[in-house]
């Protein structure tokens, strides 16, 4: 679509954390662009909904809708917006996730500010090695988040690699205000949350709130925990070593989490958990105040 190298791998957007668990989460989609196969091209923020927003390293410049037309995929309107607070803000790992599935990875992704949701880690090691993102609500906190406008089937894709260790829920945007970079805001969006709880302080009984690097957060826990240790140490290159070839082991050392008193149940999803089979999209949410600023 474009002369300049857009690639995952030219913009250092190619980690692939189920592949390599120390770069957990990965590195977020950094402003708004259309994920496309290995490509991720930028768009032009305008005073519209997302579907009119021009997809600038295209040499035509056409609307986002136009050029998932042309693409034939679905366009904004007939999408799911998921707010991501892990690895799925990674264009690297929806597209490995989706393409090692045979689907076309063609999502438009766009950090968005949200306010009432904390980052913190779930209470579980992932099959993968690494300890995983988890929202928590948190009234007065104000986040920078990625959300992912996807395809039915993508969903579908995206929910199989989240349970059951994750639930989705549906946050209302008369509770959790998501602003877009238009101005626009949400009515509301999905989001996944650990059905194992969040990592919390054992004194405080507050969320420890995720730092971003792993390698990090495993030595902090080895450090804490001498049975930790014994099973997965001595560093987190040979916990993610141990973890992936042992599942049996996962299970046991994800126990200990709480066992030491560090794992803080997670309840206040749980009235937004979404239990139906039918999925609402972008068109059945329009922007709560009817109009958008004039950013031109």
């Amino acid at each position: 679509m474009t002369t300049e190298d857009r690639s995952l791998a030219a913009l250092g957007l190619d980690d692939v954390p189920v592949e390599r668990p120390l770069t957990y989460p990965g590195r977020p989609a950094p402003e708004p662009a259309l994920l496309d196969g290995d490509e991720l091209l930028r768009l032009d923020v305008r005073p519209l909904r997302l579907g009119g927003w021009s997809v600038a390293d295209h040499p035509d410049r056409p609307p986002l809708d136009e050029a998932l037309t042309a693409l034939g995929r679905p366009v904004t309107g007939r999408r799911h917006p998921v707010v991501s607070v892990g690895s799925n803000s990674s264009p690297g790992q929806i597209a490995h996730k989706l393409t090692r599935l045979g689907i076309a990875a063609t999502v438009p992704m766009v950090p968005l500010r949200v306010r009432g949701i904390g980052v913190g880690c779930s209470g579980h090691i992932s099959p993968a090695g690494y300890v995983a993102g988890t929202p928590y609500i948190e009234r007065t906190a104000d986040s920078t988040l990625v959300v992912s406008w996807l395809e039915s089937t993508q969903l579908r894709a995206i929910d199989g690699t989240e349970f059951p260790r994750y639930r989705r829920a549906v946050l209302p945007g008369d509770v959790f205000e998501m602003t877009m970079p238009s101005g626009e805001r949400l009515g509301g969006a999905y989001i996944y949350f650990s059905v194992r709880g969040v990592l919390a302080d054992a004194d405080t009984r507050r969320p420890v709130p995720a730092g971003g690097d792993q390698s990090e957060l495993l030595a902090g826990l080895l450090s804490r925990s001498a049975r930790l240790r014994e099973l997965l140490g001595p560093d987190p290159a040979g916990w993610t070593r141990r973890i992936r070839a042992d599942e049996a082991l996962r299970v046991r050392c994800t126990r200990i989490l709480g066992e030491e008193g560090w794992v803080l149940p997670q309840t206040d999803f749980l009235p937004y958990a979404d239990e139906s089979a039918a999925l609402w999209t972008y068109d059945d949410l329009p922007a709560l105040d009817g109009s958008l600023p004039d950013l031109a």
